[in-house]
């Protein structure tokens, strides 16, 4: 039922999926005390919450449990005393330009290869890179179609011609057919999959979000225009893509000091 009530509304497909998990493992929790969501009390929800480590998956719970009491439960008081934790103010952790680059000319699978290449030029996240079909690769005006991404939004991205050549020459081996990455029993490769590549060839303390956190800093400290970075990782508000400004090295070595 919350499943239809989130098409109705037209939350995007990642979003339902995401959604129903968190609203399965609440209702799952209180299976042997509750018989219904409405018996749930919130005392009982508040230490469900808690019982996340991260201030993310906390929110996480919140906009999906509360979202399923005002859509499906049609009990929208439920959280009227419950709110949103404040956010960490925890900088974007980004992977050396160099150490980056030297990785990428090191990795002999081309479809390894193509992945955190495309990922890096582009700041894609991984959802839209494994989501990517051969149709969006648009090489006669070299962009890159991104369709109904986070919050159902399309947009484009600039496609470089080198870009281009690590993905003839991985097409050429591989050829793929509907998706640009195929996964090896699916016909989409997966995000876990994609995250396995970065730790494999870039290290276990890396993850593949990274890959969109250098994109944005690389951007920046080549001059690029923030509202133009801003359009190009498809974030609504230009506050997101500010933060970039704290962590480019570059930016800091060039402030003028008074002592």
């Amino acid at each position: 039922m919350y499943s239809e009530d989130l098409k109705l509304k037209n939350y995007a497909k990642n979003t339902i999926e995401n959604y129903c998990s968190q609203v399965r493992l609440f209702l799952e929790h209180f299976n042997n005390v509750a018989t219904k969501p409405s018996e749930i009390s919130e005392k009982q929800i508040k230490e469900w919450l808690l019982l996340s480590k991260s201030i993310n998956g906390r929110k996480h719970r919140i906009s999906a449990v509360k979202l399923f009491y005002k859509l499906t439960g049609k009990q929208p008081l439920k959280f009227k005393h419950i709110e949103y934790p404040r956010s960490e103010k925890k900088l974007p952790k980004i992977i050396d330009k160099d150490f980056l680059l030297y990785k990428i000319s090191k990795i002999q699978n081309k479809k390894h290869k193509a992945i955190i290449s495309l990922a890096y030029s582009t700041g894609m996240r991984v959802s839209e890179v494994c989501n990517l079909l051969l149709e969006d690769i648009d090489s006669k005006r070299m962009i890159i179609n991104i369709r109904q991404s986070k919050g159902r939004k399309d947009r484009i991205v600039a496609l470089s011609e080198n870009i281009l050549e690590i993905l003839r020459e991985y097409f050429k081996e591989f050829k793929p057919k509907e998706y640009l990455f195929n996964g090896q029993f699916n016909l989409k490769y997966s995000q876990t999959s994609c995250n396995q590549i970065v730790k494999k060839y870039l290290g276990k303390e890396y993850h593949f979000h990274l890959l969109r956190h250098s994109n944005a800093t690389a951007l920046l400290e080549a001059g690029t225009d923030i509202r133009i970075i801003q359009k190009h990782l498809g974030h609504s508000s230009s506050k997101t893509t500010e933060i970039y400004t704290h962590v480019s090295t570059n930016i800091i070595q060039r402030m003028s000091l008074p002592i």
